[in-house]
């Protein structure tokens, strides 16, 4: 009797497991709403892009697993013809789903109704400039960044922007990820954008991803114990060489978005499912939402009303201080991207270092994690710990064939 009480408790357990687990799956994913959504729009003549026939026509672009952890933002596989890539599509009226602060803004983005008929393309340079001014501030060469966007625009390399291919392209710019595949264009650490419709884009696959660990079923982690869970994921990672091959390229991506071409960006969330690596072990960017310029964290954060330091999170790893006179959060961040980093890596590049590295590795690591705040000083320092470890790592890798 006592086994059969047990073994139906387990039954119960399990049923129960499944049901929340499926019911939080179905409440995430909902790609369909969003395909239907920009096909109806496409259709209307609202939108057009490189990837709107193929969705919405051809049937040649379809949704894959699903991988969305916020419902304003719907992930999924994809397979384009022979391409396989990430579809990544904006879901309207995220108010009704999704009550924490998003760092994606979604107003003009979902209407499509900019720029109005009857805008030139001069005017819609002219707002281009007008926006990526505002969102990275009054760089010298922002004139070549708005022509780019309007070579995307083009999506039918016709040599003429619609309407619709407009109204696309302006739902991207509000995207923080759109802007920073922009930014990063010649660089190695995004991946490609394949094609859009809408605000719906298609990116590049990587490979492998999280940055370490491993991926396992729902049903698994459910039972896995959070510490038997992080030995996994020290277990199942590439050999040494390889490890700091890809943790190079994360202080490299650090070091582009500080003081970059185009302005300073901040990384709000260094977990390690924002990064993974191809088959070079080349480090690329998961997930770029919280990315964001560092123009628009500080206006955004400045209308924070808080009452202690913990109400200026943005995103899940940019905090900033409390001005308890003022009841308003201040604009500069307690610790500096590169600190983020040093923490995310630490672990994994320690595991497996070989001897003769280690210590000097760990000694900065420790002082990289350390780092507080960015005054003139600090950006100093800043600069020494990065170029420090990063010539320390290449230093015990580039003599071997793994590099």
């Amino acid at each position: 009797m006592k086994y059969l009480f047990f073994s139906w408790l387990a039954v119960f357990v399990g049923s129960w497991i499944v049901y929340v687990e499926y019911s939080s799956y179905t409440e995430l994913c909902r790609g369909h709403e969003c395909k239907n959504s920009i096909c109806d729009k496409y259709r209307r003549g609202l939108i057009d892009g490189s990837a709107c026939s193929s969705l919405c026509e051809k049937s040649t672009l379809y949704l894959g697993k699903c991988f969305t952890t916020k419902p304003i933002s719907q992930v999924y596989t994809g397979i384009w013809g022979d391409l396989e890539g990430v579809i990544k599509c904006q879901m309207e009226e995220a108010h009704r789903y999704d009550l924490e602060n998003q760092v994606e803004p979604r107003k003009e983005a979902a209407g499509f109704n900019k720029p109005s008929k009857g805008t030139s393309v001069e005017k819609f340079r002219e707002m281009i400039l007008h926006h990526l001014k505002s969102k990275v501030g009054d760089q010298a060469n922002l004139a070549d960044l708005a022509a780019q966007v309007l070579s995307i625009t083009d999506a039918n390399k016709d040599g003429h922007i619609s309407l619709p291919e407009a109204h696309s392209t302006w739902a991207l710019l509000q995207l923080n990820e759109f802007l920073l595949v922009l930014v990063l264009q010649d660089r190695e650490h995004t991946p490609k954008l394949l094609g859009f419709c809408g605000d719906l884009y298609v990116m590049e696959k990587v490979p492998y991803s999280p940055l370490y660990g491993i991926s396992l079923p729902w049903i698994l982690e459910a039972w896995i114990p959070a510490g038997l869970r992080h030995s996994m994921d020290q277990w199942f990672t590439p050999s040494w060489p390889f490890k700091a091959k890809i943790s190079i390229g994360l202080l490299e991506l650090v070091e582009d978005v500080f003081h970059g071409t185009f302005g300073s960006f901040l990384m709000c969330d260094m977990s390690a499912n924002s990064f993974g690596y191809n088959d070079r072990h080349d480090l690329k960017v998961m997930d770029a939402r919280y990315i964001v310029p560092e123009a628009v964290f500080q206006e955004d954060i400045r209308q924070q009303r808080c009452d202690v330091d913990q109400d200026c999170l943005y995103g899940a790893d940019c905090l900033t201080s409390c001005d308890l006179t003022k009841h308003r959060c201040t604009t500069e961040v307690t610790r500096p991207n590169l600190a983020k980093a040093c923490e995310t890596i630490k672990n994994y590049i320690l595991r497996g270092a070989p001897a003769d590295v280690r210590e000097e590795l760990e000694k900065q690591l420790y002082a990289c994690i350390a780092l507080k705040g960015s005054t003139e000083q600090m950006e100093i320092e800043h600069s020494l710990i990065l170029n420090n470890l990063k010539t320390l790592l290449w230093k015990r890798i580039s003599h071997t064939k793994d590099s």
